[in-house]
C-alpha cells in the first residue's frame, strides 16, 4: 500500500455524474424500521409505530426528491438525510442504554435466555445499521457529493483510495462498503481495512466499538448467568 490518498481514476467522460442506486440505503432504513417495531416496549424510544413512521416519512421525502440514483445536491435533501440518520442513531443508542439497564437490573426482557438473545441481537443489529448509515451520510459530504467529486482527503480511507492500483476506474465507496465497515467494526471492535482520518470518524468508530462491546459482553455474561 502506498499510504497516500489519491483521487480515484476519472471516468472516460469527466462530466458524467453516476450516482449510487437509492435502494441499498433505503433497504437498510426499512430493515431498521422493522427491527424497531420488533423491539420490546421497554427498549424503544417511543411507542411502537412513532419512530418507524418518522423514519418512513423522511425516507419517502428523500426518494421523491432524488429518486433512482443519489446525485442531486440539495440543502433540503441533505438536511433530511442527516435528520433520518440522527433519528436512527438516537433510537439505537436509546435501545442500547435501556438494554444495558435491563441486564444490570435483571429486568423482564433479559430474564430468560431466549428473550435476552432476541433483544440483544435486535439492538446490536440496529446499531450496526445506524452507524453504517451514519458513515454513508457523513463521509465526503454524502452520496450526492461523492457522485460529483471525491476529495483527496476523505474522512474514511478505503483500500482503493490508499492503493489506487486495485481500484476500478471512477471508483466510489457505496453503501455496501459502509455497511461492511460498520459490521466489521462492531465485531472486531477496531478498524479492519478502512482507516478513519477525520476526528468525527475516529470518534464515531470508537463509540460504535464501545457500544458493540458493551452489548455483546453484557449479553453473553447475562446469558451464562441465566443458563447456569
Amino acid at each position: 500500500m502506498t499510504g497516500r490518498i489519491t483521487e480515484p481514476p476519472a471516468s472516460p467522460n469527466r462530466h458524467e455524474t453516476v450516482g449510487e442506486a437509492r435502494w441499498p440505503m433505503a433497504t437498510a432504513v426499512v430493515v431498521a424500521m422493522a427491527l424497531t417495531v420488533l423491539l420490546p416496549d421497554d427498549l424503544r424510544l417511543a411507542p411502537r409505530w412513532v419512530i418507524p413512521a418518522v423514519e418512513g416519512l423522511l425516507l419517502i421525502a428523500l426518494i421523491a426528491g432524488d429518486p433512482g440514483r443519489i446525485d442531486r445536491r440539495s440543502t433540503v435533501l441533505r438536511a433530511m438525510s442527516i435528520a433520518l440518520v440522527g433519528v436512527l442513531a438516537l433510537s439505537a443508542v436509546w435501545s442500547t442504554v435501556q438494554l444495558v439497564d435491563d441486564i444490570l437490573k435483571g429486568g423482564k426482557e433479559t430474564a430468560s435466555a431466549t428473550s435476552l438473545l432476541q433483544s440483544g441481537t435486535t439492538v446490536w443489529a440496529c446499531t450496526v445499521l445506524a452507524f453504517s448509515l451514519l458513515y454513508f451520510e457523513l463521509d465526503c459530504g454524502g452520496a450526492a457529493a461523492r457522485a460529483h467529486r471525491m476529495p483527496r482527503t476523505p474522512a474514511l480511507a478505503f483500500p482503493q483510495q490508499l492503493n489506487p492500483e486495485v481500484a476500478s476506474a471512477g471508483w466510489r465507496p457505496r453503501f455496501v462498503d459502509y455497511f461492511y465497515l460498520a459490521l466489521t467494526n462492531a465485531t472486531a471492535f477496531s478498524p479492519t481495512d478502512v482507516m478513519p482520518l477525520a476526528p468525527w470518524a475516529k470518534m464515531a468508530m470508537g463509540v460504535q466499538s464501545l457500544v458493540s462491546l458493551l452489548i455483546l459482553g453484557l449479553v453473553v455474561a447475562r446469558a451464562v448467568n441465566v443458563l447456569a
